[in-house]
């Protein structure tokens, strides 16, 4: 799951965030991982629709790589649907959130997700898959 201006990969700060869009980078990953695992893929600007989807798949799967953006620094609000579910959450960011500003370096999300990547590029969505096989 990707929160908001993810949807700009490839194009947002290509000095922070590269110059590949998220969607060719998962269509890899599902090569790469279509004989062990399902993946499905979801990305909103809107933080409701990001609570949603987690209520929806939050009980049924095996677990949920979540970026959730600029959201990770303000919203309790997803911080509590995480809490509410059962499906573990590994929480990713593209860039070292800790060498950015200093409004990034806290998470709401961090105390209630199983694990933390940060500053691997997209390389960490695969380091998340990898960590809930």
């Amino acid at each position: 799951m990707n929160g908001p201006n993810l949807n700009l990969l490839g194009r947002r700060e290509p000095s922070v965030y590269g110059n590949r869009t998220f969607s060719d980078f998962f269509e890899e990953l599902k090569k790469k991982y279509d004989s062990e695992v399902e993946l499905f893929f979801f990305q909103s600007n809107h933080e409701g629709a990001l609570i949603d989807k987690l209520h929806e798949v939050g009980f049924s799967f095996d677990g949920i790589v979540f970026n959730a953006g600029a959201y990770t620094h303000t919203s309790i609000a997803i911080q509590d649907a995480i809490k509410a579910i059962e499906t573990p959450v590994i929480e990713v960011h593209i860039s070292n959130v800790f060498a950015r500003e200093e409004m990034r370096h806290h998470s709401f999300l961090s105390p209630v997700v199983k694990g933390v990547l940060c500053g691997f590029g997209l390389q960490g969505y695969e380091l998340a898959i990898k960590s809930l096989l």
